[in-house]
């Protein structure tokens, strides 16, 4: 299998078109990080089957559970499709589980080095993020709830869906915070049918947040677009930040920006290529 390596702020992402016979498998021996390659997920490129789409990708964590949408795996695919010759589009629109998603691909000499994603509007009706609620609560908005733990901590949070459910955590001191402690106890947390994303966020100022992710079936992660996505509008949403908002992240800065004209959340960052390689282990 023929493969390359791209990164978004560091978060990582093997991208093949040549598509394994079980991708869930596949995704857990490659991206171990040391008995495969290496990577936070596996991102399969195919041929769209919905009208308008350009590619389609299917998107792999690396405990072989399937992801509906990735940001900075859409960033990188835009990065890998056009340097490599398969598009001399500059405007892209991405068949995900999530839906399409339009990328507009910034080249400098010949090559992309930011990409724009329209990452769709924000979900945040109960039943739909998906999360546990009463006959009467499917339509609630999640803001502002209280999270109660097993060792008695008590967390105040927004929940929300960005084509996948996130859950963001405003904390004092994002950096001291304990993430490998708390990240994987709220994944799990039988709110969630299909475990989340958990976001723990730190105010900076009223157009800058620091924000650290854990991500659903891979763990602490350097950057999370949808995870910063979902920040900045929840961070909206409680009164705290605007809707044109940088988000520091450990591998770096996104930009997000979430459109009162169309209700959209756009965001823009950097992409690398890292290596190519081929391999047999699968």
């Amino acid at each position: 299998m023929r493969f390359a390596k791209l990164e978004g702020l560091g978060n990582d992402y093997l991208f093949t078109e040549d598509i394994p016979k079980n991708p869930a498998r596949a995704a857990r021996l490659l991206c171990d990080r040391h008995y495969g390659v290496g990577a936070d997920g596996l991102v399969l490129i195919m041929e769209p089957d919905v009208k308008g789409a350009d590619f389609q990708i299917r998107i792999f964590n690396p405990d072989g559970s399937e992801a509906e949408m990735c940001g900075n795996a859409i960033r990188c695919l835009g990065k890998y499709l056009y340097d490599r010759g398969r598009t001399n589009k500059q405007k892209l629109k991405i068949q995900t589980l999530r839906g399409i998603i339009p990328t507009v691909l910034m080249v400098r000499d010949g090559r992309v080095y930011r990409v724009k994603a329209d990452m769709g509007e924000p979900i945040f009706e109960r039943s739909r993020i998906p999360m546990e609620c009463a006959a009467g609560e499917e339509y609630n908005q999640v803001v502002n709830e209280k999270l109660y733990l097993d060792d008695h901590n008590v967390f105040e949070f927004t929940a929300l869906s960005m084509g996948n459910p996130h859950c963001v955590i405003w904390v004092e001191d994002v950096d001291n915070f304990p993430v490998e402690k708390y990240g994987p106890m709220i994944e799990t947390y039988s709110l969630f049918p299909n475990r989340v994303n958990v976001e723990f966020v730190q105010m900076l100022d009223e157009d800058l947040i620091k924000q650290r992710t854990w991500e659903r079936g891979v763990g602490e992660t350097l950057a999370c677009g949808t995870g910063a996505a979902a920040a900045v509008v929840a961070g909206v949403l409680t009164g705290r930040i605007k809707r044109k908002s940088k988000v520091e992240l450990k591998g770096g800065i996104l930009e997000i920006y979430w459109s009162e004209k169309d209700n959209h959340v756009y965001m823009t960052g950097p992409c690398k290529d890292v290596f190519e390689g081929e391999t047999n282990i699968i």
